[in-house]
């Protein structure tokens, strides 16, 4: 393992990078560090509650110890329902519910309100979370369908603002880069590159915490812009060995090259360049905000200790 090199406005002290995985344009590098208990799991501990209308959804914590950090950008689907995500992440003490009435709906034209049966969550596609993070606190259902649009379009998709399109009718392409790219044991955060550029950091308080957050990351996060980027992707050039020893000196070569790679989008990546702004305590927790020009994202900290961070990077091409 290696130490984690990220010039970024968070102290990563402490975080260590494993080897990289690649399946095609999206490489990811699993990340290792010190653990934070008390932090309440976002599958098993958080619950959607019910949506009081278009863009007011409440969550809960249905635990009876333990906070919750809801997800950056989490979001909801269900079949026959209207489909929400949220522009924020939020703290909830054991037992409480909380309304955001500043969540999105990322679905134009369907009946219904989400119910707590059946449903599933996601993490918004990295192409639209600059925009959701500008527009939080902003009370206004339809407020991303213009985004959604926009990324259809770039996606060769019919041109509206249904993010199902993507996430629902691909979910079957999609949840592939689950098998493809394995989540290691202990891992408790990974950086995304599509491509050759780093696209997000997400680090969780603990392992649990993470693989309960893992599909919605890989899958929908990131591997939406990696699905849409593997036509371009240069494929890997077949081996060329004759016996077993070869095969492992050119894994050894791909291995050092992809390693090669990442370094320099970490080297090459301006994340440094952005400030921190809090936005609530839940007791020695700072939940802030990540302002940057290549850079945006929520992180939790404890004094200088990092203990959530979902950054990602704000123009992706």
């Amino acid at each position: 393992m290696t130490t984690l090199e990220l010039r970024a406005p968070v102290n990563l002290t402490g975080h260590r990078l494993g080897a990289a995985q690649r399946a095609g344009a999206l490489t990811m590098v699993p990340v290792f560090g010190p653990t934070y208990p008390g932090i309440a799991a976002p599958r098993t501990g958080i619950k959607l509650a019910r949506v009081d209308g278009y863009g007011r959804v409440v969550l809960a914590n249905t635990g009876t110890d333990g906070v919750a950090i809801v997800p950056l950008h989490v979001g909801y689907v269900q079949d026959a329902a209207q489909n929400h995500a949220l522009c924020r992440s939020a703290f909830l003490a054991p037992g409480q519910e909380l309304l955001f009435a500043d969540a999105c709906c990322v679905q134009e034209s369907q009946g219904g309100y989400l119910q707590e049966r059946d449903q599933w969550f996601f993490v918004l596609p990295v192409e639209l979370r600059g925009k959701a993070l500008d527009l939080r606190g902003v009370s206004n259902y339809s407020k991303l369908w213009a985004a959604i649009s926009m990324l259809n379009q770039r996606y060769n998709l019919p041109v509206r603002g249904h993010l199902e399109q993507v996430l629902t009718r691909r979910r079957a392409v999609l949840t592939q880069f689950q098998s493809r790219i394995e989540l290691q044991p202990g891992q408790l955060g990974a950086l995304f590159f599509i491509g050759e550029r780093l696209a997000g950091l997400e680090i969780a308080p603990d392992p649990r915490y993470f693989a309960e957050v893992w599909m919605a990351l890989v899958c929908f996060a990131y591997g939406a812009a990696a699905w849409h980027a593997e036509p371009a992707a240069t494929p890997a050039e077949p081996f060329e060995v004759d016996d077993l020893d070869g095969l492992r000196t050119a894994l050894a070569q791909r291995r050092g090259t992809v390693a090669d790679e990442v370094e320099r989008a970490l080297a090459e990546a301006t994340w440094q360049h952005a400030e921190l702004a809090e936005e609530e305590r839940f007791l020695d927790l700072r939940l802030s905000t990540v302002h940057g020009e290549a850079v945006g994202g929520q992180v939790v900290t404890d004094g200088e200790r990092l203990v959530y961070a979902s950054l990602f990077t704000r123009e992706i091409v």
